[in-house]
């Protein structure tokens, strides 16, 4: 069994990763040696002692390119972007594709592209879909009507920076209904820290791009501090978490709560510095680059890029348990994480996106049982 790096957080036995200096997370440095060390296994029967198992991954959809989010529909069939080509595919639980269209106006270079989806809450009555995109000239959030056909998109929240990375680009309601929109910084720190700009945020807005009631700042920022948030999910308590790409030493899942400056550029990783708020946990830049995440039979499960891994994080209460990787390198990089509306997870490859060594039948959509 392969150790991994790991420090625990005394305030909620959190735990430490990493990321890198490159897109995605892609390269980096070693960081000095850290403490104690994180369980890793593959399939049923691997990871800490008395830990509960996923069933294996099977493939449920093949022969796409860079699926990079899923969202589901209220009868139980899927919408997944694809980041470099603009399409919108619609997948059925038995593995029945079908293309909506394109997005008009994607304009996909480097990390950015066709990113986010998410499904009204509302959407029996509204028909919304809601997507996260990089055009000409900034990313943005659109939304349009869905009902078997996609209607005209319509730019709701505009002005979102742009770059070759770091675009962000998850959208998911949370439990109050509201709009989650993560972005990154560009590569441009100080906009992390700049409460006046949407770069290096978790937006929090309205169906109509509004800022959402009780927001702290009176804008549509929710927090701020962040590098390149690439998943959120949240707990059957409602509490919040998001993954982020980290820089030189850390990867993280933070706790996410309403106004915290979570300390990009002047903090990565663990900094027990006043004012800024420490991650959950983090990881070493070989082990994660952790991009989608789900909340599902008590854990989170965080995808892993260059980690090539499912990581699982067992929860008690909002703490973290010791993760435990899943899977490495049986399927390669590891893009969006979701929980379908049966209890399962679909977990998504992503070998076609320059960095990956592409199988036959990449990118797919792999389903697995929990636990």
């Amino acid at each position: 069994m392969r150790q991994h790096s790991l420090v625990l957080v005394s305030a909620a036995v959190l735990l430490a990763a990493c990321s890198s200096t490159s897109p995605d997370g892609e390269a980096g440095h070693t960081p000095p040696p850290l403490t104690s060390g994180a369980s890793s296994g593959t399939g049923t029967g691997s990871g800490a002692p008395g830990s509960k198992g996923p069933g294996e991954p099977r493939t449920l959809a093949g022969d796409l390119k860079v699926p990079w989010a899923v969202a589901f529909l209220p009868g139980g069939d899927a919408l997944v972007t694809e980041r470099d080509t603009a399409r919108l595919v619609r997948v059925t639980p038995s593995g029945r594709k079908t293309t909506v269209g394109r997005v008009p106006g994607v304009d996909a270079q480097g990390e950015g592209g066709l990113l986010g989806v998410a499904v009204s809450p509302a959407h029996t009555a509204d028909h919304l879909i809601f997507l996260y995109y990089t055009a000409a000239s900034d990313n943005r959030v659109v939304r349009a009507t869905y009902d078997g056909r996609l209607g005209k998109p319509e730019p709701i929240v505009t002005g979102i920076p742009k770059g070759a990375i770091h675009n962000g680009g998850r959208l998911a309601f949370g439990p109050d209904k509201m709009l989650y929109i993560t972005t990154g910084e560009t590569g441009e720190g100080g906009k992390s820290q700049d409460k006046g700009s949407l770069g290096g945020k978790i937006l929090r807005v309205t169906p109509d791009g509004k800022p959402a009631p009780g927001n702290p700042f009176g804008s549509r920022v929710w927090t701020y501090g962040h590098r390149n948030v690439q998943g959120l999910a949240w707990d059957d308590k409602g509490r919040m978490y998001a993954t982020e790409f980290g820089q030189d030493r850390f990867d993280e899942i933070n706790l996410i709560q309403k106004g915290r400056n979570y300390g990009w550029p002047e903090v990565e990783g663990v900094g027990h510095r006043k004012g800024f708020t420490d991650p959950l946990l983090t990881w070493t830049t070989d082990e994660a680059s952790p991009s989608g995440l789900a909340y599902a039979d008590g854990s989170l499960w965080a995808a892993a890029l260059r980690g090539s891994r499912l990581w699982q994080i067992p929860l008690d209460n909002g703490k973290a348990g010791r993760p435990i990787a899943r899977f490495q390198d049986e399927y390669g990089r590891l893009r969006a994480a979701v929980k379908a509306p049966d209890g399962s997870l679909w977990v998504t490859t992503s070998n076609q996106d320059g960095r990956g060594d592409p199988a036959p039948d990449d990118d797919r959509i792999l389903t697995l049982k929990p636990g």
